[in-house]
């Protein structure tokens, strides 16, 4: 019988030349992550009277959830974190200002297809992106992993989601999750591995599938995988190549080599399928990201305060689309909009071609790289009784720091557009 991706990913990290679906098996993950949670973690470590980690080759630190610091004990958190990277060696740490963890790691292309990474953060299903197998785990399973280097999975069931077609005009990836979330409800991939395949699939930019793969958390699975293609090498190869000096050919070769796909008999619990072109502009009313409704029913919704942004939105496709609807053009005058890039290069170059200088004189605050505003921590939080419009993930009460806003999400488009007008708007009104 054939594999799943999720089976041959944990096989191989596990040793294994097959693992069947509900198995436990003993995984060795090519990558630990964990970002301003790794104080805490530190202090778990230190007080089981454990020294040194296993591998500190395989961590992977990232200051990004309060950049910079807010408050003395943010401050206290990143000193004790800089701390404990000095004292165990560990090479690869992001500093703040670097961004938020997953883009940061994916433009090092320190992950690769077929490899295994598991973080002390939810969104770590990210690295589906590139056909890589990310997965959130717990603060007490980071420490065992940096203790040991290794730790149980259980084989997840497999659900296959078959794209065709191409994106209409004014429709985005967030779009298509948003749709399914409304279609299979937020616990619909609960402990799963969602497959997602099909020519419309290979039509998305790179930036397009990142959304969906790390978006993908919301539905509730264990990681999500997008076949890796020319595109996905294209982007990988340059990046490493220019950090280590090997030749761009031979490290495009050594990457596709490690890519993982499924066996075309391997058993899905459930497969679905949706054309693009069918797709319209879709939003998340308070408080689920399941409650989606077709934009068209909530426009016209009052908007107090929009913000693109996150590790689901924040990158230079995102940015761009803001820009290009508001370009000589100003927000509205009762709204604030909060634009903060995913990363120091994402930030770069979106000054490279003007973008923040359109953003600005349109009346936007930009931030620092970083989650920001996005659980509440700091650089944003809104006011009781407020309305939000943001391109991030979570929308339950309270998530951006305010237990008494209304937190709608979107695409950046339908954001942008809707602080033009003070109101949730169609970005194809506006465009």
């Amino acid at each position: 019988m054939g594999q799943t991706f999720a089976q041959k990913a944990i096989a191989r990290a596990a040793g294994r030349t097959q693992v069947a679906i509900g198995e436990i098996v003993d995984a060795q993950p090519d990558w630990i992550l964990s970002h301003d949670n790794t104080a805490a973690i530190a202090q778990m470590f230190y007080r089981l009277g454990l020294k040194r980690v296993k591998d500190p080759d395989r961590l992977v630190i990232t200051l990004d959830h309060a950049v910079p610091p807010p408050t003395p004990r943010h401050a206290q958190n990143h000193a004790e974190i800089r701390r404990f990277v000095a004292e165990q060696g560990i090479r690869h740490f992001f500093e703040a200002g670097r961004g938020i963890c997953h883009q940061v790691l994916s433009e090092e292309a320190l992950v690769w297809p077929g490899q295994m990474i598991l973080g002390a953060d939810s969104h770590t299903t990210h690295f589906g992106w590139m056909g890589a197998f990310g997965a959130g785990v717990g603060r007490s399973e980071v420490l065992a992993l940096w203790a040991l280097g290794e730790i149980w999975l259980r084989v997840p069931e497999s659900i296959r989601i078959t794209l065709e077609g191409h994106l209409p005009f004014g429709v985005t990836a967030k779009d298509l999750c948003l749709r399914i979330f409304h279609d299979l409800g937020a616990d619909g991939g609960l402990y799963r591995s969602v497959e997602l395949n099909g020519d419309g699939l290979h039509a998305l930019s790179i930036e397009s599938r990142m959304v969906i793969a790390n978006f993908m958390a919301e539905f509730g699975v264990k990681n999500a995988y997008l076949p890796p293609d020319d595109a996905v090498y294209d982007w990988l190869a340059p990046r490493w190549a220019r950090r280590t000096g090997e030749p761009v050919e031979a490290v495009r070769e050594r990457i596709a080599a490690n890519a993982l796909y499924p066996d075309p008999d391997a058993v899905y619990e459930a497969e679905y399928g949706y054309r693009l072109d069918d797709l319209e502009p879709m939003v998340a009313c308070p408080h689920s990201v399941d409650h989606v409704q077709p934009l068209r029913e909530v426009a016209g919704v009052r908007v107090d305060m929009a913000f693109i942004g996150t590790c689901t939105n924040g990158r230079l496709e995102d940015i761009a689309a803001a820009a290009e609807i508001l370009r000589g053009r100003r927000i509205a005058p009762n709204v604030r909009l909060l634009v903060i890039p995913a990363s120091s290069e994402v930030l770069q170059e979106a000054l490279r071609r003007g973008y923040i200088q359109i953003l600005v004189e349109a009346g936007a605050m930009i931030g620092v790289p970083g989650c920001g505003p996005c659980m509440g921590n700091h650089m944003g939080i809104p006011a009781p009784g407020e309305v939000v419009i943001s391109s991030g993930s979570r929308n339950f009460r309270g998530r951006m720091g305010t237990p008494d806003a209304a937190i709608y999400l979107a695409s950046p488009a339908v954001v942008a557009a809707s602080a033009l007008r003070g109101r949730i708007t169609d970005p194809r009104e506006v465009m």
